[in-house]
């Protein structure tokens, strides 16, 4: 089964965390023990979802934006 590293959507580094094709993430604290900053996000079928608020995730719209390549 294929995995990846999680990247840090701020600094772009590696954090602590791998994920794999099935692993489902909702509501997570991605932390980056490089820049120190902490981001909620999304994970599902190794793509990444930036949420920038809770109330954020409620709102329509385009459902590419905030996506994280993790190559």
């Amino acid at each position: 089964m294929k995995t990846e590293w999680l990247l840090c959507p701020i600094c772009g580094n590696k954090t602590r965390l791998q994920i794999r094709q099935d692993t489902e993430l909702k509501n997570f604290p991605l932390y980056c023990p490089k820049c120190k900053q902490e981001t909620l996000i999304e994970a599902k079928k190794l793509r990444v979802i930036i949420i920038k608020e809770p109330d954020d995730y409620f709102a329509p719209a385009d459902p590419e934006r905030n996506v994280v390549p993790l190559h």
